[in-house]
């Protein structure tokens, strides 16, 4: 019963060792275009949207399960076939003590509520942080960066997604009926 209830389940699941596929379910290989057979030992970051996201995503999920066991967060992933799609991912860790060892994760396609706005790398990130209600001195502080270059990143964000407004633009990003 218990494979029964992961194989089928409405969202992917995957078992992740150290941020290698160990198994996943018929839903996460219809998400991201590929038979799930052929996702097993394969690294998460193959569904990254690029390289940057996996370490950056990586840093920031590793420390807050460190502190909770579990991270969650909506990020742009890769399908097999190289589309781009918003997805809301959420992890708990088996492991406690060594967050990555062995965890099981879920993968919900969030492409009906949110399209994809092609980004930079530091669009994307300035994106999720503006999402998780950081100011830009908090986000300038987290990515290293000067407030006002922050500024800058968010008034692009603000063109691209055709938002007059912060909060606009978050609804936007969050898929938030208008």
């Amino acid at each position: 019963m218990d494979t029964l209830a992961f194989e089928h389940a409405p969202v992917g699941l995957a078992i992740l060792e150290n941020r290698i596929i160990r198994r996943c379910n018929l839903h996460f290989g219809e998400m991201f275009g590929e038979d799930p057979a052929a996702c097993v030992d394969v690294s998460l970051g193959e569904f990254y949207a690029s390289e940057e996201d996996f370490q950056s995503i990586g840093e920031r999920g590793l420390a807050a399960m460190r502190e909770s066991g579990r991270y969650h967060d909506e990020r742009v992933m890769r399908r097999r076939n190289g589309e781009l799609f918003w997805c809301r991912v959420r992890g708990q860790s088996l492991t406690p003590d060594s967050p990555f060892q062995r965890g099981i994760w879920s993968f919900a396609d969030l492409s009906d509520e949110r399209p994809i706005v092609e980004l930079t790398q530091r669009e994307r990130e300035v994106a999720i942080l503006t999402c998780r209600g950081l100011t830009s001195k908090e986000i300038g502080l987290e990515l290293d960066i000067s407030y006002r270059t922050v500024e800058e990143y968010r008034a692009r964000l603000l063109r691209k997604f055709g938002a007059r407004k912060l909060a606009e633009l978050v609804a936007k990003l969050s898929g938030m009926p208008l």
